[in-house]
């Protein structure tokens, strides 16, 4: 069915001790979500000790970046580290990759900000590298350009859909892209906006800092959910129907509205 074949993601933040941390991804793991991401920024934790502190307090959600910039690593040396935590895991590491967007995170790191197309090529070196040397752990390519989607379509496994562009021209571009590749793609979407508490309507906060648009356009964006768990549940059924999106990325101020979801669906 369907509903056994969504799977959900959790973005998730720092924690102030060891404790606190395992203690908050054990519940999540309890609650259902299959996977646990971190993200890559100057200012935020390192995600591959964390995501090793992670995985010795859990046994089956997988683990993963969302998403490196690719910008900061030379690809042996993230071989290294990816493959070590990968390791430690049990193979439940999922490595995903971005382009690196932030010019002052290069300045802080002193690193040359490269041109676009420089940090799209960079990106793609270091995906067709893990692949050649870490080839069991799946990789994820999270974005929205042309460029870059047909880089995904081409060698990474999971894709990552975000953006305010029409999710069916997405999805038909990566469809094109990939080729005989597409029917063994994970499609997945980074969900930025949904309801809290009792109510029914998303807060836009979030969604704002990445689009400029009126309310009435950011409330139709697929990113952006709206309703009861009930509800949601079956938009996220709508989304694998039409158009083969399996995997969904929350936020974690969104946990308590989606394991109400996640309870629906399972």
């Amino acid at each position: 069915m369907a509903e056994k074949s969504l799977r959900f993601s959790l973005g998730i933040h720092a924690a102030k001790s060891l404790a606190a941390l395992q203690d908050k991804v054990k519940r999540y793991e309890d609650i259902g979500f299959d996977a646990i991401h971190l993200p890559d920024h100057l200012g935020a934790p390192a995600p591959f000790p964390v995501l090793t502190a992670i995985a010795s307090a859990t046994s089956r959600v997988r683990l993963g970046t969302y998403v490196l910039n690719a910008g900061f690593y030379k690809p042996a040396l993230l071989a290294r580290d990816a493959g070590e935590v990968d390791q430690l895991s049990g193979g439940r590491l999922d490595l995903g990759l971005g382009a690196g967007y932030v010019r002052e995170e290069f300045e802080a790191a002193e690193l040359p900000y490269p041109t676009a197309r420089e940090r799209v090529d960079h990106l793609e070196h270091v995906t067709t590298y893990m692949k050649k040397h870490l080839p069991k752990v799946p990789i994820l390519i999270a974005g929205n350009g042309n460029r870059l989607l047909t880089i995904a379509a081409q060698h990474a496994d999971i894709i990552g859909l975000t953006g305010a562009d029409s999710l069916a021209d997405r999805v038909e571009f990566v469809r094109a892209a990939a080729g005989d590749r597409f029917a063994d793609l994970v499609l997945n979407l980074a969900i930025t906006a949904v309801p809290s508490g009792d109510s029914e309507q998303p807060d836009l906060a979030l969604t704002r800092r990445f689009v400029q648009l009126s309310d009435d356009e950011l409330m139709a964006l697929p990113s952006v959910l709206s309703g009861s768990p009930r509800g949601i549940a079956d938009t996220l059924l709508g989304y694998h129907e039409k158009y083969g999106l399996t995997s969904f990325t929350f936020q974690e101020n969104h946990v308590d509205t989606i394991a109400k979801v996640i309870a629906e669906l399972r």
